[in-house]
C-alpha cells in the first residue's frame, strides 16, 4: 500500500488511520487538557466528564487526558502552548484580554446583577463577539463555559453599606481595576501575594480580604476573620477551550462529538457548583463564620465611575449597557 503525504502527516502526528472504501479515518485521538484546578474542584470533574462523554459519542477513538494543578504548565504557557500546537485543551478567562479585548468582559465588577444575568450574556450577542474574538485573535475556540463563585469581603464587623468601609485596609489582587474600584468605594486597598494573605490578616497587617467562598474556605481565612460580607462584587465565568488548530483537525462529525461532549460537561458542571457553594456557606457558618447581606446597589453605584475609567473603549460601551440593565 502507497503511503500518501497526507496520510504521513497523520501518522506523524500520532493519528493512527485506517482505511476504509479508499477513505482515511481518523481515530485513537488523545487530546490533552491541562488546567490550574485541583481534582476536588468541580472544573477538574467536568474537564474528566467531557472525556468521558467525549470517548462514549466518538466510540473510543478520541480520549482525553486530563492535567490538573498546573502540572502541563501555568494557564499562560498553556495558551502559548496551544497556539503553538503542543496542548489541545485548557480552561482559560479573562488572562485572554491579553489577545482578545473583549475577554475582559468575564470579571468585570458589578457588571452581572445574578447568575442567571451572566448566563444570559455569555450565551447571548456579547458572548457570541467574545468567543468569535477569542478565536480570531488567540487561536482558541471557547466550547463551553463554567461558573466561578462570586467574590465576597471578609472581614472583622459587618459591612452591610460601602458607608461602612471607612478606610478599611484589604488585600486585593493586583489587577489595577479592583484596586480602583476598592478605593472608589471608600476602603484602602492593596495588591499582595495570595501566599502571604492568612499570615497578615493574622497579625493585623491588613483588616480584609475578597475571594469567592471556596478559596476562603481552603485558605482558612475562617480562623482570622469573622464575617463574611455577600458583596458578590465579581461574577464572572471561564472557558473550557480547545486550540483552533486541534478543532480544525477534526472531522465535521468529531466537532458535533465535542460541542456535545462540552455542552454535557457545562450542564454537569453548573450543579457541581451550585452543590459546592451551598457545601462551602454552611462549612463557614459552622465554623463561626457570620453572613451579612449588604446593600448591592449601593456598592454597585459606587463603583460604576472607577469600573467604567478602568476599561478599555472597546468594551465600555457594553460594560455601560450592563449597569444600566
Amino acid at each position: 500500500m502507497k503511503i500518501t503525504r497526507s496520510l504521513a502527516k497523520l501518522l506523524a502526528a500520532g493519528i493512527a488511520a485506517q482505511f476504509i472504501g479508499g477513505a482515511a479515518i481518523a481515530q485513537d485521538m488523545t487530546l490533552k487538557l491541562g488546567h490550574l484546578a485541583n481534582e476536588s474542584n468541580p472544573w477538574h470533574k467536568a474537564s474528566v466528564k467531557f472525556g468521558e462523554e467525549l470517548s462514549r459519542l466518538t466510540d473510543g477513538r478520541i480520549a482525553v487526558e486530563v492535567f490538573p494543578n498546573e502540572s502541563l504548565g501555568k494557564e499562560v504557557d498553556l495558551i502559548n502552548g496551544m497556539q503553538l500546537g503542543t496542548v489541545d485543551m485548557t480552561i482559560t478567562g479573562e488572562s485572554l484580554q491579553n489577545w482578545a479585548p473583549m475577554a475582559a468582559l468575564l470579571a468585570v465588577p458589578y457588571a452581572y446583577k445574578s447568575i442567571e444575568h451572566m448566563d444570559e450574556v455569555a450565551a447571548g450577542e456579547t458572548g457570541e463577539q467574545i468567543k468569535a474574538q477569542i478565536v480570531e485573535k488567540a487561536q482558541i475556540r471557547p466550547i463551553a463555559h463554567f461558573a466561578r463563585g462570586p467574590r465576597n469581603l471578609t472581614s472583622n464587623r459587618a459591612i452591610p453599606s460601602p458607608d461602612d468601609l471607612n478606610g478599611l485596609k484589604m488585600r486585593v489582587p493586583n489587577v489595577p481595576l479592583f484596586v480602583d474600584v476598592w478605593k472608589s468605594l471608600g476602603a484602602n486597598p492593596g495588591p499582595m501575594a495570595f501566599s502571604e494573605v492568612f499570615t497578615s490578616l493574622q497579625n493585623g497587617t491588613i483588616d480584609s480580604q475578597e475571594n469567592p467562598l471556596a478559596l476562603i474556605r481552603s485558605a482558612n481565612f475562617n480562623e482570622v476573620q469573622s464575617h463574611v460580607n455577600m458583596t458578590e462584587h465579581v461574577r464572572s465565568w471561564i472557558y473550557l477551550t480547545i486550540a483552533e488548530s486541534t478543532w480544525q483537525n477534526l472531522s465535521t462529525e468529531d466537532q458535533a462529538a465535542v460541542m456535545q461532549a462540552a455542552a454535557l460537561a457545562q450542564a454537569y458542571e453548573r450543579g457541581l457548583f451550585e452543590a459546592s457553594i451551598e457545601a462551602d456557606r454552611a462549612y463557614l457558618e459552622g465554623k463561626g463564620m457570620t453572613f451579612v447581606e449588604v446593600d448591592g446597589a449601593a456598592y454597585a453605584a459606587m463603583a460604576k465611575d472607577a469600573v467604567l475609567a478602568n476599561v478599555n473603549d472597546e468594551i465600555k460601551p457594553i460594560v455601560e449597557g450592563l449597569f444600566a440593565n
